[in-house]
């Protein structure tokens, strides 16, 4: 638990006054989930994901998608060995702890078709042998909502398999004054160590999943993900890996709060997180300013929680 406490605090030195989006990232590290961070340009997207992997003792690897980026580039690709006569693997980028795929949505469908098996199983099929990913694997992608010329929109199937949608969003008047004195010198990643290591994390994670979730609270979370596929205004409800990430998520919730077990308001706290990305609107509720946040709001609503 200390060393879970350790990161978000190591974090909060380079994200300043964003410590509820700080703490989710981190619930996704102990959850073994994926984060997609998407916000406007300059609000701390990239920093963030370098300031959580800088903050354990693993390796990490950045992805700069761009539309020229190959499946090959990502998973890596067989090389014929003339000494031995023999085609050798040369593993790629995704062959990590931590891979940063900055601007993801810039990539094409086929590059971003090559993480999907590496976020699902944590595994990659590459001419036809299989090679497991190391532990920690862990995916943190950035895209801008605006400036959309020249990308591609992530498709369902991809945006299922993160874990979390998180926006950093701006600073405070007060917090970005603190972050300009901050950087005053140079920059505070530049400084940030490591202050926990991948034993430490995999024990948190065995943690959580000891975490208590009695049996009217887990179908207090099917219900609300049964429900959002119901919703008239949605033409695509969370699936079920949705609601596996959910009920995941409020453990995490609770190990974080120091608690042993799951409440209603902890399924609420992660709800939005979770599940907001998983929704696809139908274009009539859409044109009418309706969106997953005040769908999903419904939802929440309208579900009875148990006492």
């Amino acid at each position: 638990m200390k060393a879970i406490q350790d990161v978000i605090n190591n974090i909060e030195k380079v994200i300043i006054g964003k410590r509820e989006v700080v703490e989710l990232a981190v619930i996704s590290l102990i959850s073994q989930g994926h984060v997609l961070i998407e916000d406007v340009p300059g609000t701390g997207k990239t920093m963030m994901a370098r300031a959580l992997a800088k903050s354990i003792d693993v390796d990490m690897k950045r992805l700069q998608c761009t539309p020229d980026l190959l499946p090959s580039d990502i998973t890596g690709v067989p090389i014929y060995n003339q000494k031995t006569s023999e085609f050798v693997f040369r593993p790629g980028p995704v062959f990590t702890n931590f891979l940063l795929a900055d601007e993801v949505n810039r990539a094409t469908p086929r590059a971003q078709s090559a993480l999907l098996e590496c976020m699902e199983e944590f595994r990659v099929s590459v001419d036809g042998e299989t090679h497991v990913l190391p532990p920690l694997f862990m995916v943190l992608a950035t895209q801008n909502p605006i400036d959309m010329a020249g990308t591609h929109v992530l498709p369902e199937a991809q945006l299922d398999r993160f874990f979390v949608r998180l926006s950093v969003g701006y600073p405070s008047l007060d917090g970005e004054v603190s972050i300009m004195n901050a950087q005053t010198s140079k920059h505070p990643i530049d400084d940030l160590k490591a202050v926990a290591t991948e034993a430490s994390i995999v024990e948190a994670r065995e943690e959580v999943r000891k975490i208590h979730l009695n049996a009217d609270v887990a179908r207090y979370i099917a219900e609300i993900t049964s429900a959002t596929r119901s919703h008239p205004d949605l033409r695509l409800g969370a699936s079920p890996r949705g609601t596996l990430a959910l009920a995941k998520g409020a453990r995490a919730y609770a190990y974080l709060r120091g608690r042993d077990y799951v409440t209603p308001d902890m399924v609420k706290s992660m709800a939005h997180a979770v599940l907001e990305h998983r929704l696809i609107i139908r274009p009539q509720a859409a044109s009418l300013g309706k969106t997953s946040k005040i769908i999903l709001k419904e939802v929440l609503n309208q579900v009875t929680p148990p006492i």
